[in-house]
């Protein structure tokens, strides 16, 4: 089964346009997070599974012009999109490349090898995370950000919301992958060899209205697979969005993300 088949997000200009979203909505614990791993001024840093390049962008303002970033991902069309910002932005330190983490062959080359919700979409994800290690230089850090969806919660209670949990759960474990990740990672870290790992645990939950979007967002970017596998019908997929997007416009209403794990280990030199 390959990554293309497990993915129960939906790619393109449609899948870019809420990465960019999630991206406003995680930047501050993300750059923090990166921080704590070990970026810093002439990097050489990988994003696996880049996306839009969100963080890709991040990397390259920590890394500056001495810096090296590479961005990796499956869908193309994102990519051509993150070159172009790149561009207007005049950041000549990134490069893209289209290609999957199970073809990455890149040995010993980068300080800091990164990848935020890719492992949830891999059947295999330590074999993911071997590979990854393998691209770091000795004593380099891999470093990893990933959902776990039980820590997800609204208030006040909300019987869309809780739908839309339960059909993401669902669409994910019907196509092998894991939704509750996240608490795995520093066990799967250490099983795929790094040491010393640390471990933060993120909870987003605010009246920011790039938080709260997430949640419709995703159910719209997911439909299409949900409704293959048979989980709900198109009625009640535009049901639940409607539902969610008038909840997440309630000035006070909490629709947190999925619990975030952060965890970074060292490659053994």
């Amino acid at each position: 089964m390959s990554h293309d088949d497990t993915y129960i997000i939906k790619g393109g200009i449609a899948g870019r346009d809420r990465l960019r979203v999630l991206g406003r909505a995680l930047q501050a614990t993300t750059t923090a997070f990166l921080q704590r791993a070990g970026v810093t001024t002439g990097g050489t840093c990988l994003d696996v599974g880049c996306g839009g390049g969100d963080v890709a962008l991040l990397l390259a303002e920590s890394v500056g012009p001495s810096g090296r970033v590479v961005g990796l991902d499956l869908d193309a069309e994102k990519l051509e999109l993150a070159a172009a910002e790149a561009n207007a932005a005049q950041i000549n330190q990134i490069e893209y490349r289209v290609g999957m983490v199970q073809e990455l062959d890149d040995q010993g080359t980068y300080d800091v090898v990164y990848s935020r919700f890719l492992l949830t979409h891999l059947p295999e994800p330590v074999e993911a995370l071997k590979t990854m290690a393998g691209a770091a230089r000795p004593g380099g850090v891999v470093a990893i950000e990933d959902i776990d969806f039980g820590g997800s919660f609204c208030y006040p209670e909300n019987a869309a919301y809780a739908r839309y949990c339960e059909l993401y759960t669902q669409a994910a474990l019907a196509r092998g992958v894991d939704p509750y990740i996240g608490r795995r990672l520093p066990a799967l870290l250490a099983e795929a060899g790094l040491t010393n790992i640390v471990l933060n645990v993120e909870a987003p939950a605010t009246f920011n209205a790039d938080v709260k979007a997430v949640s419709p967002l995703t159910l719209e970017n997911i439909a299409d697979s949900t409704i293959t596998a048979g989980l709900a019908t198109r009625e009640e997929m535009d049901q639940l969005i409607a539902e969610i997007w008038a909840f997440a416009d309630e000035p006070l209403s909490i629709l947190s993300l999925p619990r975030i794990v952060q965890v970074y280990g060292t490659v053994a030199s």
